[in-house]
């Protein structure tokens, strides 16, 4: 259907509601085409007015999805502060680490991993330690020696210079880890409050998994922190079968790529207009 017009006194214009050209007629049926874009009934939106438009709504649309990303992402991760040295050489005093609190609700926490949660001798205060025994475990210390379901484990991750045993008083020996509880160990054997101390950390205590190393640069543990499962990949309770080793840690790729993957959405918008 046509919309019909009056342009000047011996001339008619007509144009279509969809179209993009107007079309201008004489009283003896010449026309020709105007290049102009129809937006409105009988108006028309300027090229300056029309760029202008697509700015504003492509820096909302950045903007927009610049707050979701933010708001994926504080949900999904916080940074600590490391306090003390009790997971020497693995990660020292002052540094700062992103902890993952997102993978844990897809598969339930793992042996070797570095995990920060609320300490259940002081609720008030968060401690970062490693995983060594999971629910059903049967764990065992004799001095410096900790075994696993009876496997001997060797340690790779601790500097021999740290190893010790201030609460060898304390008789660990053949302890079953109750249910959605986990005993854990700071690397620094000689000087960390574990679960040799005050027991065991129950699975609502956990924040979430240590996984990123990012400040102060120029440090030896710089980056993601490696995965350790292959200490434990002869530890598996009666009946249960071993879990495989990953030699890459998929949760962590998985991790550091998110953020990418939205900005490149951004970036293929941008560029599809």
């Amino acid at each position: 259907m046509l919309l019909w017009s009056i342009a000047y006194p011996d001339e008619y214009t007509a144009f279509a509601p969809a179209s993009c050209h107007l079309i201008q007629c004489n009283q003896i049926g010449m026309c020709k085409h105007v290049c102009m874009k129809v937006w409105t009934h009988g108006g028309t939106m300027k090229p300056e007015a029309n760029k202008q438009f697509r700015l504003v709504r492509e820096v909302v649309e950045t903007v927009v999805l610049t707050v979701l990303l933010f708001i994926v992402i504080s949900s999904a991760v916080q940074n600590y502060f490391v306090d003390g040295v009790s997971m020497e050489p693995n990660l020292h005093n002052t540094e700062r680490i992103l902890v993952d609190k997102w993978s844990y609700l897809f598969h339930p926490p793992q042996r070797g991993d570095i995990i920060v949660f609320a300490a259940p001798p002081a609720p008030s205060e968060d401690y970062v330690k490693r995983i060594i025994a999971l629910p059903g475990d049967i764990i065992t210390i004799r001095n410096t020696t900790v075994i696993v379901d009876g496997d001997t484990l060797n340690e790779t991750y601790i500097n021999p210079a740290r190893q010790g045993n201030p609460f060898a008083f304390k008789q660990i020996n053949n302890i079953i880890v109750p249910p959605n509880d986990y005993f854990v160990l700071g690397d620094n054997r000689a000087e960390s409050s574990d679960s040799r101390d005050w027991g065991f950390v129950p699975r609502n205590n956990i924040v979430g998994r240590a996984v990123l190393v990012y400040w102060p640069l120029g440090e030896s543990n710089d980056g993601l922190l490696p995965n350790v499962s292959n200490v434990f990949v002869n530890v598996h309770q009666t009946g249960v079968a071993p879990s495989a080793s990953n030699s890459i840690d998929t949760n962590s790729l998985f991790f550091v790529m998110t953020p990418g993957v939205f900005f490149i959405y951004i970036l293929r918008r941008k560029r599809k207009r």
